[in-house]
Parts: structure tokens; sequence; C-alpha cells
């Protein structure tokens, strides 16, 4: 997930909420508005909508590879 830049300026963060024994209970995305303490820590790695999607879409099309070998060594832990 990345920290996505709206064009008015409004951060969305990636949050992530664990329970008390670590478990991963969701994903979700919380907005950091200009003058928000925390702003200028998120801004320097935020990347505009258009950029995450570029990254996205170059992952999904240069992923074949990984995602065969990912595959592959599922298919063997399956089996074991």
């Amino acid at each position: 997930m990345y920290v996505i830049r709206l064009a008015d300026g409004t951060l969305r963060v990636p949050q992530s909420l664990t329970s008390q024994d670590g478990r991963l209970i969701g994903n979700a995305y919380v907005e950091v508005q200009p003058g928000d303490p925390d702003y200028e820590r998120w801004l320097a790695e935020s990347l505009t909508e258009e950029e995450a999607r570029l990254r996205r879409r170059r992952w999904e099309e240069e992923n074949d590879e990984l995602e065969r070998e990912f595959l592959a060594f599922k298919a063997r832990q399956e089996d074991a």
C-alpha cells in the first residue's frame, strides 16, 4: 500500500489494525490534511493517484515469473 497524494493535497496513509495478539484485522487508509503534525513526514514518500496506478500496473505486468515461483512453492507446501 502506498501513501497517496490527492489533488487537493490530502494524503491517504495506509493503516493496519491488529488484535492484541498481533493478528491482522484489516487494512485501511486514513486521511491526513495539510497542517497535520504528521503531514510533512508522509508527504515525502507520497505518490499521486496516477503514479500509484502506474506502479500497480507495472507490478501486475512484470510479476509473472515471481508469481510462477510462488505458485510452485505453494504447490510444494500443499503436497508436503
